[in-house]
Formats: structure tokens, sequence, C-alpha cells
């Protein structure tokens, strides 16, 4: 009994943990999308732009997944059209991240192999075509898997309460098979796009000097820690299949499971996105100052 209550105990501030780092990082996002449209520069520039829509993705996704969480460990119940809206939501989110990062790359590639054409291929118009087709990338998986589930759930399904998660909407064992090897496909792509901009970028890198060196093995790092960030996404679609695995042999094993991928494989690289460009980007970064700083100054 003592055991039992000690374990409600640490999940509860395991709870209250997360809903802080949530809170705190949705604000930040908050301050960096009121930054982006601060100086017309940086709605002009494709790193910039594509900065924002991870920051709206990522707060989105935040967002909804925490309402998830709550609902979850509360042991609610809600009627499956609600939590379907849920999902396609977090579902679009989850990849455009990724998606959006590979994007980030590879301007970065041509902003440092390609320099005399960086103009040309990133383009404000380039911009706005590159972020149709990251959407449209995006939400193939999900219409994929909503096509499987409507063809074949009965309308009776969708009025029924029942816990929300995704496996929820898989009624048969292949449809789960179905997706990750479409996730699996959609990282692999990306993952062999990030090394070959990288192994690029690199060259460029030992064979500058002076200015040049130091810009390019700057924009060497930013690919890198896309690259870490596309990991840790990669990493969170295993997470299911670990949490199924583990809530067959020990419940409260699970549980504390669960809320390890939640805080390491969801929440960490959703909270990179601002260290990445908001802190390490010079000028975004006086943008950011000079907007807190008059915050400050209006307070007192």
């Amino acid at each position: 009994m003592a055991a039992n209550i000690t374990t409600e105990y640490r999940m509860n501030d395991m709870r209250m943990l997360i809903q802080v780092i949530v809170v705190l990082f949705l604000c930040i996002n908050l301050l960096l999308i009121t930054t982006f449209f601060s100086k017309e520069v940086f709605y002009t520039t494709m790193r910039y732009l594509l900065f924002a829509v991870t920051l709206m993705s990522d707060s989105m996704f935040l967002f909804v997944t925490d309402i998830l969480l709550i609902v979850n460990f509360s042991q609610y119940t809600i009627q499956m059209w609600f939590c379907l809206i849920l999902y396609i939501i977090s579902s679009l989110c989850m990849v455009v991240t990724p998606v959006t990062l590979t994007a980030m790359t590879l301007e970065r590639y041509v902003a440092i192999c390609l320099p005399l054409r960086h103009a040309e291929l990133c383009s404000p118009r380039s911009t706005l075509h590159v972020i149709l087709i990251i959407y449209s990338l995006s939400s193939l998986p999900c219409i994929v898997f909503l096509s499987i589930f409507f063809a074949s759930a009965s309308s009776a399904s969708y009025t029924q309460s029942g816990t929300c998660a995704g496996e929820t909407f898989i009624i048969y064992t292949w449809q789960g098979h179905l997706m990750s090897a479409i996730n699996q496909f959609y990282f692999l792509i990306m993952g062999i796009t990030v090394v070959f901009s990288y192994v690029k970028i690199m060259r460029v890198a030992k064979a500058a000097s002076g200015e040049d060196k130091q810009s390019t093995w700057r924009g060497l790092r930013t690919v890198g820690l896309h690259a870490f960030q596309q990991l840790l996404c990669l990493i969170q679609l295993w997470g299911p299949f670990i949490e199924a695995a583990v809530s067959k042999i020990n419940l409260m094993l699970s549980i504390k499971v669960r809320f390890f991928n939640y805080i390491t494989f969801i929440l960490a690289p959703r909270c990179l996105s601002p260290l990445i460009y908001g802190l390490r980007d010079e000028m975004f970064f006086h943008a950011l100052k000079k907007i807190v700083l008059c915050g400050l100054r209006k307070k007192h």
C-alpha cells in the first residue's frame, strides 16, 4: 500500500515537471514567434521562415500531446471523433518538424556549397513552394493511415468514448507495421540527406580560410544539431512499440517508460529548435534581446 502511494506521488511529481517544461517552452516559442514578426528580414529569408514553421509546429505538437498526456493519465475518456482530431494534428506536426529540419539543412548546404545560386534557390517565392512541399509530404503518412481506418471502422465507433491513443485507430496489426515502415522510410531519406549535406559542408569547411572558414564551421555545427534532433525524432517512432512490450511485463514500469520517452524523445527535440536558431543566430538573438529588454523597461 505504502509503495503504491509513493509511486503515485512520484507520478504526480513527473506530471508537474512535464507541465512546467511544456508551459516554459510554449512561452519561449511564443516570444520567438513574436521576434520573428518584428523584422522584415526574418519573414523574407528562407531559413528564418522555416524556423518559424518549426516553432509553430512544435508549439502545436507540445500543446496537443500535453492534453493527451493529461487525459490518459487522469483516465478520462473522450469521444473518438474528438480523439481523431487530436490524433490528426499531432501526427501531422510530428512529421512536419523533421521534414522542415531537412529543408533547413539543405538551405545551409546551398548557402555554403552553392553560394552563387543561394539567392535564386532560396528566394521568398521558393520558400513558399518549399513550405507547401513540407506540409504535403508530412500529411501523406496521416492520409494513408486515416484512409485505412475510415474504410475499416464502423460509423458507430466515432461516437464511442474511450482512452485516446494512436493504438485506438489500429484495427489490424498490419496497419501498425505499414505506418512504421512509411515513417522509417521517411526518416531514412531524411537521414541520408542530412549526412550528404554534412559531408559536403565539411569538405568546404576544410578548404575555406579566414571568415569563410568560421562561417562554414558554424553552418556545419548547425547541420550537426539538426541531425541530433532528427535522431531523437526517429527514436520517438519506436516509443509505442517499447511501451506496448513493457506494459505486458509491468504496468507501472510502462508508465515510467512512457514519461521517459515523452521527456527525452518528444519534449527534448522540440526544445532544441529555440537553442539552434533563437540563441545561436546573432541577428535573431539581438532582435530577441531587444524585445525582452523593451518588455522589462515597460514593466518598470
